[in-house]
């Protein structure tokens, strides 16, 4: 007997009927809409317009920088400057940074206000002038202390001594003399030499403290010579000056713009100058690097500013310092307190200071010397 075909029954059909609307549901699902296609190629374009944007803006802000800072230089100085002197008044780095600040402003069109601020060997001032704005209103008026040889003499500052500070000039050459008393039976420095190899620890020689030139340069005489003479510091250079004239100490290394009267009436003998070469304001004075030779041990006085200060306003605070130093009366006023006016590129400031630094090391770890 012949099976009928059996017909689909109702239920069948509800159920084929769910898996085709399953179906279309699972692909619909899987189907994404025109509009999501077309999305992620909006979205891609947006983000590119809105990157482009912002390096423009950025560009723009970056120009206007750039515009803000040459303004900022070409208007400079627009109102009075400040030059630290991070030692006392009346003292061999004061009087050479008033006699260069007037003229200073005049050539800048602003006056430049010399402020003392002394203490630590020079720290306080070098502090103040690391810490100001670097925008060139603040300049720091030094010898070699704050960043050559006290970075030696103090196990620690509250600067970068390299850092923090950028050369703007050297502004001048602050020579010493070699100076005895009457009393020292000894007229050059050969003879001193043999003097003290004779009798050791019996020559003393004064300074105007530890740490100071006067000391370092009477340090290196000490090991260049081969000689066993002890130091004396004091607290100043007048009352080293006292003793050296009343016999308390035998010797001094100090600057001639200190010394010079008195070898001038014949109170102190002069054997040797610390420069490599004569000196005009001590003719007949040789140098101690004849007998010594290499002993170089004048310091420089020189100008600084803070890390960061503009290209271009240093630019222009080391052209108004070549100017002012070129001045006759200027030059004459500097040497004939025994200080030589001399200047020189920001570069060549620096690579002095690095240069000065490796040398005096040596001397400071050699002697012992130490501010803390």
């Amino acid at each position: 007997m012949r099976r009928q075909s059996r017909k689909p029954g109702p239920s069948r059909v509800l159920s084929g009927t769910a898996k085709l609307l399953c179906a279309r549901r699972y692909s619909a699902r899987r189907r994404k809409p025109v509009s999501s296609l077309l999305m992620p190629h909006r979205d891609k374009g947006d983000n590119m317009k809105k990157r482009a944007l912002l390096r423009t803006a950025m560009l723009g802000l970056a120009l206007f920088g750039v515009a803000a800072a040459a303004g900022a230089a070409s208007d400079y100085p627009n109102h009075p400057l400040r030059m630290i002197v991070p030692f006392t008044p009346g003292g061999g780095a004061d009087l050479t940074a008033r006699m260069v600040a007037e003229p200073l402003g005049k050539v800048l069109g602003q006056p430049v206000v010399v402020e003392n601020k002394p203490g630590a060997g020079g720290t306080l001032g070098a502090t103040q002038v690391a810490r100001a704005a670097p925008d060139g209103y603040t300049m720091l008026y030094t010898t070699p202390g704050p960043q050559i040889t006290n970075p030696y003499l103090m196990k620690s500052l509250p600067y970068d001594p390299r850092k923090d500070l950028m050369a703007v000039s050297k502004l001048a050459v602050v020579p010493g003399v070699l100076i005895v008393g009457k009393r020292l039976p000894v007229s050059t420095v050969d003879e001193l030499v043999r003097y003290a190899a004779a009798h050791p620890h019996e020559v003393r020689f004064a300074s105007a403290g530890i740490g100071s030139s006067s000391h370092l340069a009477g340090e290196l005489f000490k090991a260049m010579a081969g000689v066993e003479i002890d130091h004396v510091p004091y607290a100043g250079t007048s009352i080293a000056l006292r003793d050296i004239l009343g016999g308390t100490v035998e010797i001094a290394l100090d600057s001639v713009a200190v010394y010079l009267p008195y070898i001038q009436s014949g109170a102190v003998k002069a054997l040797g100058v610390t420069t490599p070469f004569e000196l005009p304001m001590l003719p007949g004075v040789p140098p101690i690097a004849k007998d010594l030779p290499g002993f170089d041990a004048a310091p420089v006085n020189y100008l600084t500013v803070p890390a960061g200060t503009p290209p271009a306003v240093i630019a222009r605070l080391n052209a108004a310092v070549v100017e002012v130093l070129k001045s006759p009366e200027v030059r004459k006023r500097m040497m004939d307190i025994g200080v030589l006016p001399e200047s020189s590129t920001p570069q060549a400031m620096a690579a002095l200071i690095d240069a000065e630094a490796a040398r005096w090391k040596k001397v400071i770890e050699t002697s012992g010397a130490r501010l803390d």
